[in-house]
């Protein structure tokens, strides 16, 4: 990896932790608190939202045709998403630890938070919800098939991707043959390391 890249790496998770960090101030300034995976809204959060309430009634009046239309497909996903969420949990319990790689914490990903806003009705919950776990889900798999990717081909390829993963970064550039098996064995080892530090 050369210099400049990995200098842009090192900006990229400073800027990252600043990012975390302003966010939190926010959350803060608007009156939430995380305790925990838990959040506790101040009083005056809590009424602010109920005052912005639409009523379930009236929120169902105003929905359009198409997004009736659309809703057994939309949740029709849940049964992919379900059967992701089993396969994929099942595939690292049983493989990552024959490969001796770290075990991908579902609970880091899946942000099950929203039905805290008294904002919302309880349609707007449900779909909150839905779409919480799906987004979760599949930051969860991705990360999953992103350590297995660094454990197997840890080669980046020969055109730009866009959205890669956060290990991508880190992989060999593509046809640098020198020292692959050597290298390729080192970003193994760091998943092993990083199985350790936990």
């Amino acid at each position: 990896m050369s210099l400049q890249v990995r200098n842009l790496l090192e900006r990229i998770s400073a800027l990252e932790q600043e990012l975390s960090i302003e966010l939190d101030n926010r959350d803060r300034r608007m009156g939430n608190r995380s305790v925990g995976s838990r959040v506790e809204l101040s009083a005056a959060t809590r009424q602010a939202h109920r005052a912005q309430k639409m009523s379930a009634w009236r929120w169902l009046a105003g929905v359009p045709l198409k997004s009736f239309l659309a809703l057994p497909f939309i949740y029709g996903m849940s049964v992919a998403l379900v059967f992701l969420d089993v396969s994929i949990s099942l595939y690292q319990a049983i493989c990552f630890p024959l490969y001796g790689i770290g075990k991908v914490r579902r609970h880091d990903f899946l942000a099950m938070d929203r039905h805290h806003l008294e904002y919302l009705n309880v349609f707007e919950k449900i779909h909150c919800a839905y779409c919480s776990y799906a987004t979760g889900l599949l930051a969860y798999a991705r990360e999953i098939a992103a350590r297995t990717e660094q454990y197997f081909c840890p080669i980046k390829h020969s055109r730009h991707v866009p959205g890669t993963h956060a290990r991508y970064a880190r992989f060999l550039d593509y046809g640098d043959p020198v020292d692959f098996h050597a290298r390729a064995e080192r970003l193994r080892r760091e998943l092993a390391a990083e199985r350790l530090r936990r």
